[in-house]
C-alpha cells in the first residue's frame, strides 16, 4: 500500500519486452539505499516487485497484463517516472491510500499556468465516472491529487509548484497517457451496496439513507 506522495523521480534505463512480459530497469538515487529484491515499489502508480538492485539502479518484471493495462509499455530510456516505496507501519499518511493497482489509462487534455503552479485537465474512460467525486482523491501516475472540478469524462486538478518540481507532471504535455487509480473507498462502498449488505438492499442511495446507515 502506498500514499501517493512521490519520493523521487527515477530515470528509465531500458524496457526489454519479451513474449511473456518485460523487464524494466530504472536509475534512482534516494530510493535505492536499503532496497532489496522482493521489495515493492510503485512506478508511475503501478505496484511492482524489485527483482534486481545494484549500483544505483533497480529492475522489475512486468507481466503481460501490466503491459496491457498501464502506460508502462510506452516507457523509453530517459523518461522520468514517479517512484514511491510502500507505506511503513507508523508513517504519516500524507496523501490517501493508493494500492498501486491501476484502474484505467487516461490522458492529459490541457494544462495552463495558475500562479506558480498549474491547472491540469485529465480525460478518463466512462467506467470510472461513478468513482470520481468533487474534492475526492485520485491517483494520477501514482500522485495523490484532489479533484478540483468534474466535467463530462474529464476532471481538473490544481498542481502546486512543489508537486510540479517533484514529479513527472513537469514534463507532461497534452495528449500524454497517464495511469489512473480511483479512491479505494468508493470501490468498496459500491461492492457493499451491490451485495445488499446494508440490510436494505433495495434502498435508494440518497443523502437521507446514508445518514441512517451512519455515513
Amino acid at each position: 500500500m502506498f500514499t501517493g506522495i512521490i519520493e523521487e523521480t527515477g530515470v528509465v534505463q531500458r524496457l526489454s519486452v519479451g513474449s511473456q512480459g518485460a523487464t524494466l530497469t530504472i536509475a534512482g538515487a534516494s530510493i535505492i539505499p536499503g532496497m532489496k529484491p522482493g521489495d515493492s515499489v510503485a512506478v508511475n502508480g503501478v505496484c511492482l516487485t524489485v527483482t534486481e538492485c545494484d549500483s544505483g539502479m533497480f529492475s522489475c518484471d512486468l507481466s503481460a497484463e501490466t503491459l496491457e493495462r498501464t502506460t508502462l509499455r510506452c516507457l523509453t530510456p530517459g523518461l522520468a517516472v514517479n517512484l514511491e516505496r510502500p507505506l511503513a507501519f507508523g508513517d504519516r499518511l500524507g496523501g490517501h491510500f493508493v494500492m498501486g493497482h491501476v484502474d484505467a489509462v487516461g490522458s492529459l487534455i490541457s494544462r495552463k499556468p495558475s500562479g506558480e503552479g498549474s491547472i491540469m485537465v485529465f480525460g478518463y474512460p466512462a467506467e470510472l465516472e461513478r468513482y470520481l467525486v468533487y474534492k475526492g482523491s485520485v491517483a494520477v501516475d501514482g500522485i495523490s491529487l484532489t479533484i478540483a472540478s468534474l466535467g463530462q469524462r474529464c476532471f481538473s486538478v490544481a498542481i502546486i509548484p512543489h508537486t510540479l518540481d517533484a514529479t513527472n507532471l513537469r514534463d507532461l504535455r497534452p495528449g500524454a497517457s497517464v495511469n489512473l487509480e480511483v479512491d479505494l473507498l468508493g470501490k468498496y462502498l459500491e461492492r457493499f451496496f451491490h451485495l445488499g449488505l446494508t440490510g436494505k438492499p433495495s434502498a435508494s442511495l440518497t443523502e437521507e439513507y446514508l445518514e441512517e446507515q451512519g455515513f
